[in-house]
């Protein structure tokens, strides 16, 4: 059964970012906010963890197109060829925000997305999520949890969150309620944009 747990954005207490991150590199999965909905995710390294969200999302893991948490833009380099200018000027526009960018991927992706041609890139300005990702030194799997009500696409409050979630994670964090509005997707893989989904994000960064 989950735990859940209550962080503050203003100031996520230290001891329970420790405390979650020691369980995602244990293979934990957890629901934790963003700057758009709420995201279930893992560390992009354990396998076993990234074949339990693609069961759980119903979905064979090598056809999940999911995203990867950073903290900032620093180590872009370590999952993504060498961009141009041109796109790192957006990248340093748009982040940290609502967006995520499908970048060229490159030979050192994790092992379960070395085929992937193209990797999803997420900084959320979110200082619960980039707390979590700097303490784990990994990116996590960014996926959206989807809400059955015809009105709320996503679900917003986590207390609702836990009580769905519970029997299929180790934690949910209660980062107060979430948007009901994804992230916008655009594509610079190809070096022309493209926006794949409009989302949060709006499309004055171009």
């Amino acid at each position: 059964m989950a735990e859940l747990i209550k962080l503050y954005e203003e100031n996520p207490n230290p001891k329970l970012v420790e405390k979650i991150g020691n369980v995602l590199r244990k293979g934990g999965l957890i629901i934790y906010p963003t700057d758009t909905v709420y995201g279930l995710g893992c560390d992009i390294t354990n396998s076993r963890a990234l074949a339990k969200i693609a069961r759980i999302k119903g979905i064979k893991l090598e056809k999940a197109n999911w995203s990867f948490i950073c903290p900032d833009l620093s180590k872009l380099s370590d999952f993504v060829r060498q961009i141009d200018s041109v796109t790192f000027k957006i990248l340093k526009r748009a982040l940290p925000g609502p967006y995520t960018f499908i970048l060229p991927g490159n030979n050192n992706l994790p092992k379960d997305f070395k085929k992937k041609k193209t990797v999803g890139i997420r900084v959320p300005d979110n200082e619960i999520v980039k707390a979590l990702v700097t303490e784990l030194g990994n990116p996590i799997v960014s996926t959206s949890i989807y809400d059955e009500d015809d009105i709320l696409e996503y679900t917003t409050d986590p207390e609702l969150i836990f009580e769905k979630w519970e029997n299929l994670v180790d934690i949910v964090i209660d980062g107060g309620y979430g948007g009901n509005i994804a992230s916008t997707v655009i594509d610079l893989s190809t070096g022309e944009p493209e926006v794949i989904r409009e989302g949060k994000g709006s499309l004055d960064i171009f």
